[in-house]
């Protein structure tokens, strides 16, 4: 018996069965969650990504967790409103920038949870502070760059603590 489903979606120039999603799906498994994660290679537009996003998630067992990574952190952002995940674990999440229709990004999501690198040379951390303090998310600034592969014990350390909290509340 699944206790929920976590879907990942990756960032702009990674994929589907990227390092990040690969070691933090193992986590999710382990503590009883269905995975998936949702290949947006053929899309560029993180709007058109969002929305396959919406589609994709249909009908999927509850509560339903959305974990994304630079650009799949907005696309599951902007996707959450309409899902309304019980969780959006983020990681170094791409808003504010040019070319993305949603400049105000919402959390849908019960909980919401971000990790950003102090040294990321892609998406600034300030964003992610920014993010949080409009979203009442927590926000964990961390020794690292924009692809936090230096960081990825900790992030399946805190994933897990993050999924584990989820299950424990209504």
């Amino acid at each position: 018996m699944s206790l929920g489903t976590v879907i990942f979606s990756h960032g702009k120039e990674s994929g589907p069965q990227g390092t990040k999603i690969t070691a933090l799906s193992h986590v999710a498994r382990e503590q009883g969650f269905h995975v998936e994660s949702v290949d947006y290679t053929d899309i560029s537009n993180p709007d058109a990504r969002a929305q396959r996003l919406v589609e994709r998630s249909a009908g999927k067992a509850r509560p339903l967790v959305l974990v994304g990574s630079s650009m799949g952190g907005y696309v599951a952002t902007v996707a959450s409103p309409v899902l309304r995940p019980a969780g959006l674990f983020l990681m170094a999440p791409a808003f504010y920038l040019p070319g993305y229709a949603n400049q105000e990004p919402v959390s849908g999501a019960r909980q919401a949870m971000i990790v950003h690198g102090l040294n990321d040379e892609v998406v600034p951390a300030a964003v992610s502070v920014r993010f949080t303090r409009c979203n009442r998310a927590s926000l964990f600034l961390v020794d690292g760059d924009h692809a936090l592969t230096g960081q990825l014990s900790f992030l399946e350390e805190l994933f897990g603590l993050f999924l584990e909290r989820l299950a424990g509340t209504p």
